[in-house]
């Protein structure tokens, strides 16, 4: 593969491309000819592309406060761009640049699909049996389907077999890079097996990521730092001094492309076989982070070794585009000169550890090994230079394929015998950093498998009466069951255990054992934070360091248990790895993007959904390399039709990825899956029918809004209970003081009660906040329920809020209450009274918790609260917080 352009940037011959309202000019001093777009933000015309960078860095900034609401983002944020990154390039005696979407218009059979966009299918119906038939069945079960006695009585599609079926998928406009099939073998040594690698090349994949449109207004191209105030803001990738220093060490104009990449071994067959895949997964650190997540040791090290072979034939075009660079084009068609680092590879830790080529018994990010677990203090970081100069060294002293002498010697050095990781001549590439922590395995699993036994032990059966005794709540799992006997959670459960775990240990543990549990609870909160600063680093560490200073107290309780019996020590692997944590942040930014949430996922759709539906014969590697094409092929082309679609409609072209702003009726998940969101905005007739996370629903369109509009509230039109009077209302809800709550609320607000009146009751509404980082996003909405008591309920099922009041001198005071009942008052019909304004609002009737010391418990650090009666106990939802 040549790359003579690329490898000497700084030849002549690019062409000068006539400036128009897209490019303004080009800049002077550079040793290339380069469009410079107007501001990325507010399309502002600059002169040049460092008066762009002062008006993004100047007092005049479009950023951030322009892009969206600006009332709702902090007034201290700032932020610097790199000045000489992202540069746009015309190739000489090359075609115009085309994305995924214009590559698919340019399909010989265009001009048939002029007039139906389907074709060669003769509509969507037919298009939808097509998919339905290729996602779910195997190539024999469509012949048997499409021979049933059924469509003799009925319209068949034009394919009456699957070979004509599949004749006109091969027709679709819309190929990705093609899978293919490698048989491997180990010279010298025979599996049971045969090995087969079942690849693309993973640059085409990253072109095809970096030019897919759909991702055009979720794309960063230039590394740059974002203040709040005096402290750097830590987000993702592109806010970091790494992503600095790697674009100074690169020429001048051109783009990242940072790779992440994820793997994880699974099993396929489920009970005989022992088949199994180890897939990878890759994606572009330029799309918005939540856009894009027993042998003998011999067998072991030739899985290791073969591990990174495949990993070196599929990342082999990447590593050299991060050496000399490549032409890509991004999804507004324009061409970029792209260098490919590798900065994140996401997987557990029995992963991490064969990718450095270490031992179980060393860290894979630090040098510590297993004595030095247990730690408080971080350890320098396991570097890959000084890794593979350790493993060069062995080679040169012993044969790499005398496995037996090898691995011995290896061993000796913590070394686990793989002689060529696949990362030894990646440029820009430390095992030490794109190693990144892993949310879901480093903490919640490490909470499951360690400080929940913990617990368990010094509890017993009282963890789960106390588990079963809790407040049911609408979006959080109840174990009616307990927690003891539960052996495997989702990421959602652990954290909903988590969020009361401490509460419940209250008065079963001794103050350090609490202390201990409260600050490893407090670290796994702080370290999924979305944005960080210094400040909360700082705070990260230093319950970390709580822990540490409180874990003597878990032995001495000799809740740490192993087969022999109490244990006296913290040799975790999982909780050294916490240590570079802070580390970590400052290296790859935010943690959260790295979580294996979604390769969890992809390992069931990409993986086991495949092979369910081969023949599973001898061929059945072609058999999914074939599915995984055809998947691709649909996929491409249910974007192609809804687009093409859109495009028909006067005065909106499809090309444009309009974000779906608030004033919509849906707010979609657009970071989470930003094709429906663009879908949804070019074409909303048609939105249902791609697949998709569920939409967030819009509640400040409609709802009660607070008064700083920060807050809505939302009931449904109909209420639960109507025209109830107020004895039935105080009987029903067990409420005797209800009578005497809305005459003070009443009076209070200056208005008198009618005797006549009436009242809607409903059992829950709907709260909806604007997110604590993000704060022009919308989050989804809390259901808040006020049931009265039914069987099912003796005592009701009530939720507690936290909530704020203005108090005297404008402050804000936070009190905890709980929300008995959700109400309206109405006049009896035939009635012409009108109610005033401060009656005629949904109102929620609470009950105050008041706190028994002014501040929190110091074993827990958690407020100790009671019941109150004394206070003012009807609030209305607009003023409620």
């Amino acid at each position: 593969m040549a790359y003579p352009q690329p490898y000497d940037p700084y030849s002549p011959g690019f062409q000068r491309e006539e400036a128009d309202s897209e490019f303004s000019e080009f800049t002077e001093n550079s040793p290339f000819d380069i469009a410079v777009t107007p501001c990325p933000n507010c399309k502002k015309q600059c002169q040049s592309s460092e008066a762009v960078i002062e008006h993004l860095n100047g007092a005049d900034s479009c950023w951030p406060e322009n892009l969206t609401n600006g009332s709702m983002l902090p007034t201290n944020l700032s932020a610097k761009y790199h000045p000489t990154s992202g540069y746009h390039y015309l190739l000489p005696d090359q075609p115009p640049p085309q994305n995924i979407f214009q590559e698919m218009q340019d399909h010989p059979l265009q001009q048939a699909r002029e007039t139906n966009t389907w074709y060669p299918f003769d509509g969507p119906g037919e298009w939808s049996l097509t998919k339905f038939l290729v996602e779910n069945l195997s190539q024999m079960q469509i012949d048997k389907f499409l021979k049933l006695d059924w469509f003799q009585t009925r319209e068949q599609p034009q394919f009456k077999s699957k070979d004509e079926l599949f004749f006109y998928m091969q027709q679709l406009p819309g190929r990705g890079p093609k899978w293919q099939c490698t048989k491997l073998r180990l010279k010298g040594y025979e599996s049971e097996q045969p090995i087969h690698l079942i690849w693309r090349d993973g640059l085409e994949v990253t072109k095809q990521l970096f030019a897919n449109p759909v991702y055009a207004k979720h794309m960063c191209y230039d590394p740059h730092h974002i203040y709040q105030g005096q402290e750097r803001q830590i987000g993702e990738f592109w806010t970091l001094d790494d992503a600095w220093k790697i674009q100074d060490q690169l020429p001048e104009g051109v783009t990242i492309i940072p790779i992440i990449a994820a793997s994880d071994k699974t099993p396929v067959t489920r009970h005989t076989g022992g088949l199994e895949m180890h897939p990878l997964f890759l994606t572009i650190g330029n799309i918005q982070a939540d856009v894009r997540m027993k042998s003998t040791s011999h067998v072991c090290l030739l899985r290791a070794r073969l591990w990174h072979k495949c990993m070196d034939l599929v990342c082999s075009n990447l590593k050299v585009a991060a050496h000399v660079g490549e032409y890509m084009i991004d999804p507004s068609a324009r061409v970029h000169y792209c260098f490919t680092p590798l900065i994140s590879h996401i997987v557990d830790l029995p992963e991490q550890l064969m990718i450095a080529c270490v031992t179980k018994s060393s860290s894979p990010v630090t040098t510590a090994t297993h004595k030095e677990f247990g730690n408080e203090m971080p350890h320098p970081p396991r570097n890959g230079a000084d890794t593979y100069l350790l493993i060069r060294q062995l080679c040169n002293r012993v044969d790499p394929w005398d496995l037996i002498v090898f691995l011995r010697e290896a061993k000796k050095l913590h070394l686990s015998g793989v002689h060529l990781p696949y990362w030894r001549n990646w440029r820009h590439s430390n095992p030490a950093s794109f190693l990144t922590p892993e949310i879901l395995h480093t903490l919640h699993k490490f909470f499951f498998d360690h400080v929940l036994k913990w617990i368990k032990q010094i509890m017993g059966h009282k963890l789960d009466v106390r588990f079963k005794s809790h407040h049911k709540r609408t979006g959080v799992r109840h174990f009616s069951g307990g927690v003891s006997h539960v052996n495997q959670m989702t990421g959602q459960e652990h954290r909903d255990i988590q969020r009361t775990i401490v509460l419940t240990l209250w008065g079963m543990a001794s103050p350090g054992f609490i202390r201990a549990v409260h600050a490893m609870i407090d670290f796994i909160y702080l370290a999924q934070n979305p944005l960080h600063t210094e400040s909360s680093i700082a705070s990260m560490t230093q319950v970390l360091q709580d822990f540490h200073d409180n874990k003597q107290a878990i032995l001495d309780a000799e809740a740490r248990q192993g087969k022999s019996g109490a244990k006296d020590n913290f040799f975790i692997p999982k909780l050294e790895l916490m240590q570079s944590f802070a580390h970590a942040i400052f290296h790859v930014s935010s943690l959260m993007q790295w979580m294996a949430d979604i390769s969890e996922h992809l390992l069931i759709t990409h993986c086991k959904h495949p092979f369910e539906r081969t023949s599973h014969q001898k061929d059945f590697v072609l058999q999914i390399a074939c599915i995984l094409n055809w998947e691709e092929t649909i996929q491409l082309f249910d974007l192609y039709t809804l687009l093409s679609s859109s495009s028909s409609t006067p005065g909106q072209d499809p090309l444009i990825n309009a974000v779906v702003m608030e004033d919509e009726e849906i707010v979609t998940s657009t970071e989470t899956d930003p094709t429906f969101a663009w879908v949804s905005n070019a074409n909303p007739a048609t939105q249902l029918r791609l697949q998709a996370p569920c939409p967030v629903c819009n509640h400040f369109l409609k709802g009660l809004l607070s008064d700083n509009a920060r807050i809505t509230f939302n009931v449904t039109v109909k209420a639960d209970h109507t025209r109830l009077d107020v004895s039935q209302l105080q009987s029903s809800y067990d409420l005797p003081d209800f009578s005497h709550a809305l005459q003070l609320y009443a009076t209070r607000n200056g208005c008198a009660l009618s005797g006549q009146l009436l009242f809607n009751t409903w059992l829950k509404f709907q709260i909806q906040l604007h997110s604590t980082f993000h704060t022009c996003r919308i989050m989804p909405s809390q259901q808040i329920n006020a049931e009265p008591p039914s069987s099912n309920f003796p005592r009701g099922n009530c939720d507690a809020v936290l909530f704020s009041q203005r108090v005297d001198g404008g402050n804000d005071a936070s009190y905890v209450a709980q929300v008995r009942a959700i109400f309206q008052s109405t006049l009896p019909r035939g009635s012409h009274a009108q109610l005033p304004e401060c009656l005629s609002q949904v109102l929620v009737y609470i009950q105050h918790f008041g706190f028994v010391v002014p501040g929190p418990e110091p074993n827990t650090g958690m407020w100790i609260v009671r019941r109150s009666y004394t206070l003012w106990v009807a609030h209305s939802q607009k003023s409620s917080e």
